[in-house]
């Protein structure tokens, strides 16, 4: 009785695996839904529009990027984490919501490990800490400087309180025993503005948003966050170059998938995507945002948003970082 049991698990198993090849084979029959957490403009959108074209072409199905803004990402996470696991409802998601979130807020209403399975990366895009045109810092050690004779008064904008930009100078600041005055803004745009006012000393700030401002010096790069300089601009130095230990934070971009999706399909989404970043002129359109691609495996995309989960609790339980 039991070697006939397991010769129909067996068999049903075979069964299952094979109907998920061939679903994988004729896949896609229809329009996919790319679903970007944030308004058009942003570094989720950029990347959804620029694969989704591309995936549009080589499948000859409509790809369509789906605009899901609110609740610091919360709705467009959890429209995929409960969308039907079929492959044609795929997430491109940011650090912030996978990493930030599920550790700066008490409750999410998603589980990023039970709920979506990892695809591929997308783009890595450093945040860099910047000043006005004005500004007497010239380096970041006349920040660290300044920032020691007044501790907490010297004005720190970001794009919003738990941000991927509030890590890295709360970082910073855990790094040299300083602390600054968070100043939140509701988007980079805005805080970029203010910035170039001279409305707040400093920033830690998108590429994306400071280089409208660079060419006329109304805004001057002081550092990058990451452990590796920019190729937007290799002559800006990097935190840890100044004498900041240990920083190293970005804003990244990745697709994901509802938990449940056949791996045949995972897979076959996968390939196309990590051909299409290989693409000379898409590498191009992203490096315009200071953004570079960084196709990787489930397994690595999985392995960095556990380990900067772990690293981004230790800072913001030290900083004290909470949002309701």
């Amino acid at each position: 009785m039991i070697r006939k049991w397991t010769f129909i698990l067996a068999a049903a198993l075979t069964a299952s695996v094979a109907a998920a090849g061939a679903q994988a084979q004729s896949y896609p029959t229809r329009t996919i839904r790319l679903v970007a957490p944030y308004a058009p403009g942003g570094i989720a959108d950029i990347a959804a529009r620029l694969v989704g074209q591309k995936l549009s072409e080589a499948w000859g199905q409509q790809v369509i990027t789906e605009n899901r803004p609110g609740a610091n990402g919360f709705l467009g996470v959890t429209a995929v984490s409960r969308a039907e696991p079929d492959g044609y409802t795929l997430l491109v998601a940011t650090t912030g919501d996978l990493t930030i979130n599920p550790v700066v807020f008490k409750k999410t209403p998603y589980d990023v490990h039970k709920d979506l399975v990892p695809i591929t990366m997308l783009s890595d895009t450093p945040t860099v800490l910047a000043t006005f045109g004005g500004s007497p810092f010239r380096t970041v050690a006349d920040v660290i400087k300044a920032a020691k004779q007044k501790p907490g008064e010297i004005g720190m904008a970001s794009p919003g309180i738990g941000s991927v930009n509030q890590l890295a100078f709360e970082w910073m600041g855990l790094g040299t025993g300083v602390k600054f005055l968070h100043v939140p803004y509701k988007g980079g745009a805005p805080a970029s503005t203010s910035l170039a006012g001279g409305d707040v000393p400093l920033g830690v700030l998108a590429i994306s948003s400071v280089n409208p401002f660079l060419q006329n010096n109304r805004i001057r790069v002081l550092a990058v966050t990451t452990a590796k300089r920019s190729s937007f601009n290799p002559e800006w130095p990097t935190l840890q170059e100044s004498g900041v230990p240990e920083v190293d934070i970005s804003n990244w971009t990745c697709l994901m998938a509802p938990a449940g999706t056949p791996q045949p399909i995972i897979d076959k989404i996968r390939a196309e995507v990590v051909r299409i970043l290989d693409m000379p002129d898409i590498k191009e359109r992203f490096s315009a945002g200071g953004a570079v691609t960084i196709p990787t495996t489930a397994a690595e995309l999985d392995a960095r948003i556990t380990r900067e989960t772990t690293a981004f609790r230790t800072i913001v339980e030290k900083a004290n970082i909470h949002v309701e």
